[in-house]
């Protein structure tokens, strides 16, 4: 299957596929579940009144931290399964991760501290929107030079990451994290405030569509490779399912915003954010540091995965445990009358 990307066999091949795979998992969870409370964080300026704005951070109080659990889970074990990967992207991005990073910390201590004051609650506010912000944009910034490629070359400036292409997927990310933060809100409050998220999401998921037809076109015409895993026979007829589902999930959310939906449109994002993860995968598969390593050379040895994958088994579950049990414990709607204090 997988001969024509290497020549390892037994536990040389599947350890450093599945290691990639514990890698993808956790960045996929963390772009889903981090997104939305981002999503919200990024739309606070929007909301027509200040007990809108305190619903909606009340709304992702229980959650953002855990969330964020998986970002740690994928740095991590990005460290210990794939060191050659981690020490040729970190000094590529320093400069967007850093700035990612004191975004997440302001966004933090904005949450903890804006319910703790009232005389500067618009700061912290401010802080919160300007935070979530960043750290989307920066985000989408390392995602867009990561598959450009040109930040990881040998020799590349400090400054290669940034490029026309990068910063549109930064604007994108930006787009596509407010509509999971919409669609949060359509789902977990009701009323005017509702209406208004069911506006927003309906015009977001349409920005979202022309976003990932650009760039669906702009990376087959930057990088060759790709357009040739694409659209090459008989790939383009076994790939032509994801851009249809992804399609397919644009109109189904619009359609469920405009008829009343309050759960489809939220994990209608989710599937259509997967679908593009998939997508990405797809099109880079199976290198990890575009142009330079794929996935087993940039692999620890065999003993190294198997230990850290024994862990990651046994922690993992734990995680995924407590992140379903807490959802569950906070499935409710948020009202407005009841809003009165952080958690």
């Amino acid at each position: 299957m997988f001969e024509h990307f290497t020549d390892a066999t037994g536990l040389a091949l599947w350890l450093p596929l599945a290691s990639a795979g514990v890698i993808g998992f956790s960045v996929a969870l963390y772009v889903l579940m981090d997104g939305f409370d981002l999503g919200v964080g990024i739309l606070f300026p929007g909301a027509a009144k200040p007990e809108w704005r305190d619903a909606m951070m009340v709304s992702v109080a229980p959650v953002w931290d855990g969330n964020e659990t998986w970002l740690v889970l994928g740095g991590a074990g990005l460290f210990a399964l794939f060191p050659v990967a981690y020490a040729t992207l970190l000094p590529a991005f320093y400069l967007p991760l850093t700035a990612m990073l004191l975004a997440l910390i302001l966004r933090g201590v904005a949450f903890e501290f804006r319910f703790k004051t009232e005389v500067h609650k618009p700061f912290w506010s401010a802080s919160f929107h300007v935070g979530s912000v960043v750290a989307t944009f920066t985000q989408g910034l390392v995602l867009g030079a990561f598959v450009e490629g040109k930040a990881i070359e040998v020799g590349a400036g400090h400054w290669a990451w940034l490029s026309p292409f990068s910063v549109f997927v930064g604007l994108a990310l930006l787009a596509g994290y407010g509509l999971l933060g919409a669609t949060w809100i359509v789902k977990k409050t009701e009323g005017e405030m509702q209406a208004w998220a069911r506006d927003v999401a309906g015009r977001l998921v349409a920005v979202v569509a022309v976003a990932l037809v650009i760039v669906s076109v702009w990376m087959p015409v930057m990088a060759p490779e790709i357009a040739a895993r694409w659209f090459a026979w008989p790939n383009v007829a076994m790939l032509a399912p994801v851009p249809i589902v992804a399609g397919i999930l644009c109109v189904a959310i619009f359609v469920s915003l405009r008829r009343g939906g309050e759960s489809l449109p939220f994990y209608g994002s989710f599937a259509l954010f997967l679908t593009g993860y998939a997508g990405l995968a797809v099109s880079l598969f199976p290198a990890l540091v575009p142009g330079r390593y794929d996935i087993w050379q940039a692999a620890s040895g065999p003993s190294s995965l198997s230990f850290a994958l024994v862990g990651l088994g046994a922690l993992i579950p734990m995680i995924l445990g407590y992140t379903l049990y807490n959802y569950y414990v906070f499935r409710g709607k948020v009202r407005l009358e009841d809003v009165d204090g952080y958690h």
